[in-house]
């Protein structure tokens, strides 16, 4: 499928055709491309993402994939009843070792976005994503409440819920608290984020940075999901790497009260535990499953673990705590 498109519709001949994560590519002599099935995704939201990689192209980042427009002009490919995109890989950064400084450019550039994002944009919508997912989770867990666990992975979600609605409870009330009493500042204005970002996002060498992974919202968004990411790789060794993170970040922006405030409220979420829930109930296959029940078994023996590491997140990450006089969460401290 991907040779056919990419010599028939953008007319170049390729040497050597692999996958390359969920995406069949391919190389040619010069350039690595990527094939995108975006047959479900609104034609508003795909010219949004197009517009947003010529953006941060234009402002110096040539580490972002970019659209490859067919040979009569079009972003994308209708075949069988499919719609595809090409996307052509951004140069390597061969200095991918100070993730946070790279990160706080992008934002940067991010922001200074020239055009209003709708279709893709998440900015203010945290509270009700958060809501909506954990009301539904709550419906799941009082369905299962009165009846005999059919296995093992319900007996601990039956069990393990109420924890986490408190935590997820708490978060909603925190992000509450505040975007009431605090002010947002220039760098809090929305920027280009993503899904989730992660230590793997961009790749081992920088050039997957996809305008398929992105979103429109707060930096602190991918600031946390980073933070969560690098916490679970593993418990027991993360300070170096998440101090050393938020300190080259710094030292291209500096986050506002509002922006750690927010940051945290992510962190407090459990958008671990939710995802982990979520994927056993929407799965078919029983791999998935017994995948799950191992990742829900060791989140949940984690919990104190990860009680300890919301406790500590601020002084770890160089919050100004009390020239920013940021509210703590009392029983956190305890």
């Amino acid at each position: 499928m991907l040779q056919r498109i990419i010599q028939q519709y953008y007319g170049i001949s390729i040497q050597e055709q692999f996958k390359l994560g969920p995406y069949d590519a391919c190389r040619d002599q010069q350039n690595l491309y990527f094939l995108v099935p975006v047959t479900n995704m609104e034609e508003a939201s795909l010219v949004e993402l197009e517009q947003l990689a010529l953006h941060l192209v234009n402002y110096g980042d040539s580490s972002v994939c970019q659209f490859l427009k067919t040979n009569d002009g079009q972003s994308f490919v209708d075949l069988e009843n499919q719609r595809y995109c090409i996307l052509r890989a951004g140069a390597m950064d061969k200095r991918m070792r100070r993730a946070g400084r790279k990160l706080a450019k992008f934002h940067y550039r991010g922001r200074a976005v020239p055009f209003e994002v709708k279709g893709i944009s998440r900015i203010g919508m945290w509270k009700s994503f958060w809501e909506q997912r954990l009301d539904q989770m709550e419906r799941v867990w009082n369905e299962q409440l009165f009846q005999s666990p059919e296995n093992e992975f319900v007996r601990m979600f039956i069990e393990s819920f109420p924890y986490y609605m408190g935590l997820a409870e708490n978060a909603i009330q925190y992000l509450s608290d505040t975007e009431q009493d605090d002010e947002p500042l220039a760098v809090d204005s929305g920027t280009v984020c993503h899904l989730h970002f992660s230590p793997r996002t961009w790749g081992e060498n920088g050039a997957l940075r996809n305008p398929f992974d992105w979103v429109f919202d707060h930096c602190a968004r991918d600031l946390a999901e980073w933070t969560r990411e690098r916490y679970f790789q593993n418990i027991k060794t993360y300070e170096p790497d998440v101090r050393q993170f938020y300190q080259d970040y710094a030292s291209v922006s500096t986050l506002s009260s509002f922006s750690w405030r927010l940051l945290f409220s992510r962190l407090l979420f459990p958008l671990h535990y939710m995802d982990c829930v979520e994927e056993y109930y929407i799965t078919p296959s029983e791999q998935v499953k017994l995948v799950q029940e191992e990742r829900l078994r060791k989140i949940l023996a984690q919990s104190q673990d990860y009680e300890e590491f919301l406790r500590d997140f601020y002084p770890l990450a160089g919050a100004p705590i009390r020239r920013y006089q940021i509210p703590i969460v009392e029983w956190l401290a305890k």
